[in-house]
């Protein structure tokens, strides 16, 4: 019991808050598992109440989460958020383009939702405490934090990952020793939704490779197949509504391209990531539907926005998911946000089909909708039905300051 006295040892120090009845944030890994043996023998708990969310993780997701919390003699509440995430989360962020700094912000809009849905039943049924099993190191910390707040103020918030200082390793053994089942394809586990899946989180070496059974719904691109594949998205006011000329609810459509983009070797995300306290982190994300959707979308709203509006929408979009991945889904800058960008949306309507061939996204087929912007008849090079003669005197006077800027300096030389 090596390990175990290494932890009393940590908490020697620490004042455990009295709490009686306490709600989980259940997922049935390594973190939320762990929590449940602690709740019970360190932090000696009357009642513990684990609920798991379900936000599309699959149901072999959820399928472990009920067979483990069975070996830990627990029977988790599972609440479905599915529609909630894809009708009005998803949405949300879809008509954002959501991207921070190449991430479509998917954990950090999930972990928000599990947040409030938890704090929302945990006051229902009257618990002091909730426990979630974020680390001091990474993000979730405050977006849950942040939530449970603004749905429960006077809840006792238990993170024992963060505030036991607990390694990953320290944590498999205590597993090890409790008899807590756990296993992890890859250090670090992952965090599976519909839209996005983090693969390791925190946990990804510079140059580590990684095997091809790590991936979901990817085929690398070298092992694509070799023919092209072509999809069809039509939008309307900004957000998917049918695939191939088939109408489907946004969870659907999201689904079918996981695998028929995810088949083609589009979705993987590599990037370098700063976090919420500007530590930066090595990411793997897979994202097939959510690369391809977002591609197609930027390419309407550059047919259907005017210059303006995409100039403006551009800074505001960045906000958005700046907001969203700093744990701000309730802050009322990010309402004001939704309600420009959800204006904005209005005429971006519109189908698109596009070639998947080995990881590459081409846009083959644009419908000239009766939203669009583009007139050719009027900007092509062959037209007669502008005169170019009427510029003359614009481009005179579009010119005027760059004269003004010579004469000045000119005037600065002669001063010398």
């Amino acid at each position: 019991m090596i390990i175990a006295k290494e932890l009393k040892g940590k908490l020697k120090n620490i004042e455990l808050p009295a709490v009686k009845k306490c709600a989980v944030a259940y997922s049935g890994g390594l973190d939320s598992s762990l929590g449940i043996e602690l709740l019970r023998r360190i932090y000696k708990v009357r009642q513990i109440i684990p609920i798991t969310v379900d936000v599309g993780q699959g149901e072999d997701e959820i399928d472990l989460a009920v067979r483990r919390a069975g070996q830990l003699k627990i029977d988790p509440l599972i609440i479905d958020c599915k529609q909630d995430f894809s009708e009005n989360w998803l949405k949300k962020a879809i008509r954002a383009n959501s991207d921070y700094y190449g991430y479509p912000v998917s954990t950090s809009m999930t972990r928000q939702l599990i947040a409030g849905t938890i704090a929302s039943k945990a006051v229902e049924l009257r618990c002091d405490s909730i426990l979630e099993g974020s680390t001091g190191r990474g993000n979730d910390q405050f977006r849950m934090h942040n939530v449970i707040k603004m749905f429960a103020p006077d809840m006792t918030v238990l993170v024992p990952v963060r505030d036991f200082d607990l390694t990953r390793s320290q944590e498999l053994k205590l597993c090890e020793e409790w008899g807590v089942p756990v296993e992890e394809v890859i250090s670090g586990g992952d965090d599976k939704t519909m839209w996005c899946r983090s693969i390791a989180s925190g946990a990804i070496a510079l140059n580590q490779e990684l095997p091809d059974n790590i991936w979901m719904w990817l085929v690398p691109p070298e092992k694509a197949p070799a023919r092209p594949e072509t999809v069809s998205l039509t939008f309307e006011q900004g957000i998917p509504t049918a695939i191939n000329g088939r109408n489907r609810p946004l969870a659907d459509i999201i689904l079918e391209l996981n695998i028929v983009a995810g088949r083609n070797g589009i979705g993987r995300i590599d990037i370098f990531e700063d976090g919420i306290m500007c530590l930066k982190s090595h990411e793997i994300y897979e994202a097939p539907a959510a690369r391809l959707i977002l591609t197609l979308k930027a390419d309407l709203e550059a047919q259907c926005l005017t210059k303006e509006e995409r100039e403006f929408k551009k800074s505001i979009d960045s906000r958005w998911a700046s907001l969203v991945y700093h744990g701000e889904w309730y802050h009322p800058l990010k309402d004001n946000l939704d309600a420009f960008i959800s204006q904005s949306q209005k005429f971006v309507n519109g189908s698109i089909k596009a070639k998947l061939y080995k990881g590459n996204i081409e846009c083959i087929e644009r419908e000239n909708s009766t939203s669009s912007l583009f007139f050719p008849e009027v900007r092509s090079i062959e037209s007669n039905s502008f005169d170019q003669r009427w510029c003359a005197d614009a481009a005179r006077i579009r010119g005027l300051p760059f004269e003004l800027l010579a004469k000045r300096r000119e005037k600065v030389k002669e001063g010398y």
